[in-house]
């Protein structure tokens, strides 16, 4: 079945890697429960785009926290991967978020990202309400990068309760 917005996100559990503490964990949809989530899928571990990405939403994580939004990061590589990309390239080795790993594919392949030909996933991002539902979704080509701009402005709007004209601003 297609994702919805306002339906409940795709429930998932799997293995994650947190860079700064330098820890696999177990990472579940549940543990962010009246929580705002900001759930991405990159690619691919050690591309070219991929760390300006992960680097950006780290640079800028004080602001989704000032949101009360937490970030997950997603790839079809394994803790492994993740843990050798994060201590081989600059900036990596402090992300404030985990990376999870979703090497079944299962994850990518319920948010409608997986390219399965690729066996890699699209650039998705996806807001997830404190009560767990759909309320944003963004898939860009492989080649595009995301705007974390926009994404924190679509967290401040839907957090109005009300509706939002084009180009809306905060405080607007």
């Amino acid at each position: 079945m297609p994702l919805q917005l306002g339906s409940l996100a795709p429930s998932f559990e799997a293995k994650a890697y947190f860079c700064a503490s330098d820890e696999v964990k177990t990472v579940a949809l549940s543990d962010f429960a009246g929580k705002w989530l900001c759930l991405f899928f990159y690619p691919l571990d050690f591309s070219s785009l991929c760390p300006t990405e992960t680097t950006g939403f780290n640079a800028r994580i004080n602001e989704f926290q000032k949101r009360d939004c937490e970030i997950i990061g997603c790839s079809c590589d394994s803790t492994y991967s993740h843990k050798a990309w994060c201590k081989a390239t600059k900036g990596m080795e402090s992300l404030g978020y985990p990376l999870l790993s979703d090497m079944t594919k299962r994850i990518s392949m319920d948010y409608g990202v997986l390219l399965p030909e690729r066996g890699i996933s699209l650039r998705g991002t996806f807001l997830i309400d404190p009560e767990g539902k759909l309320r944003w979704m963004a898939v860009y080509d492989l080649p595009i990068g995301r705007s974390l701009d926009e994404i924190l402005r679509v967290i401040d709007a839907l957090k109005t309760g009300e509706a939002c004209a084009l180009d809306w601003q905060p405080g607007s």
